[in-house]
């Protein structure tokens, strides 16, 4: 999502480079990111990526339908006109015939189970999606989505993307077991919180000042911040490199999706792959950032 906003088309393309080169083939997007109405300017920066040749096929690439792409009544959610005008305008941006994993940014509570999956069966007949995932939905959404899925003999969900960190995560509760029952794969955003997970206060100590919702988030959680980084150092780890190394333990996770603005950005959180956290770390940092009690009904019920 930095494609574009934040990073150049040329950096943007060395990224994309140097991930293929280490090994990292799965690339996630959606038709908003660029933050222009419609544009969706991050796809067509990678579809002019994949235009340059032998590419595409050495990527799963992954992107999203539900954001507001024009004025009209049917440019945003999930009613079947906008997600078939939606895939087909993503298929050109991406400069690509199909889509590996399609994903619904969000849960449209206006649109009926039965319009989204026929929508959806559709793509995957023509074989313009092979894969539907989702993001930010509920436990109980998935359950709904994959019984009306199964009851139309359609594969569903694979993947569910959601906000999961060392400072969120509610997902514990109620998302991840209901991903585990169903097997879907959980592709968690933002791990590292914003950055703020990444050593923000020795950086503010540096003179770097983090954005206005960053600042909100470290003032929230100053302390255990402070406890998290002096734990970091006594480990001798990046701040950074633990926290993604913390997601990455996590059975129930596929793959963190992290959003690097720069070269060192990709290339240092390459380093969360190789650190495995033992249990007694594990254990500390549950008590620095303590989750919501484990999976429901026990975090909160006998």
């Amino acid at each position: 999502m930095n494609f574009g906003p934040h990073t150049t088309e040329p950096d943007s393309f060395a990224i994309m480079d140097k991930a293929l080169e280490v090994g990292v083939d799965f690339f996630d997007t959606a038709d908003v990111y660029g933050w222009k109405r419609g544009e969706g300017i991050t796809e067509n920066i990678v579809g002019r990526w994949f235009a340059q040749g032998s590419r595409r096929d050495r990527v799963v690439i992954a992107t999203k339908v539900y954001g507001t792409m024009g004025d009209g009544p049917n440019d945003a959610k999930l009613s079947a006109r906008h997600i078939r005008k939606a895939c087909e305008d993503s298929l050109k941006r991406l400069r690509t015939d199909h889509i590996d994993l399609y994903q619904m940014h969000h849960v449209d509570r206006d649109t009926p189970w039965e319009e989204i999956w026929q929508a959806m069966e559709i793509l995957v007949r023509d074989g313009k999606v092979l894969y539907v995932g989702s993001s930010n939905f509920a436990g109980w959404h998935i359950a709904r989505a994959q019984e009306l899925a199964n009851a139309r003999h359609f594969l569903g969900l694979v993947s569910e993307q959601s906000l999961y960190n060392l400072i969120d995560r509610t997902v514990e509760l109620e998302v991840l077991p209901a991903c585990r029952e169903y097997g879907l794969a959980v592709l968690p955003w933002s791990p590292l919180k914003g950055g703020v997970l990444g050593g923000a206060l020795k950086k503010e100590k540096g003179g770097r000042t983090a954005g206005e919702m960053q600042q909100r988030t470290i003032t929230k959680h100053r302390e255990r911040l402070e406890r998290y980084e002096a734990f970091c150092a006594k480990l001798g780890q990046d701040p950074a490199d633990v926290a993604l190394a913390w997601v990455l333990a996590n059975p129930a996770v596929t793959s963190p999706i992290v959003g690097p603005r720069t070269m060192e950005h990709f290339t240092t959180a390459l380093r969360a792959v190789e650190l495995k956290l033992d249990a007694e770390t594990l254990a500390e940092l549950d008590a620095i950032f303590p989750g919501p009690g484990g999976p429901a009904p026990e975090a909160y019920a006998w």
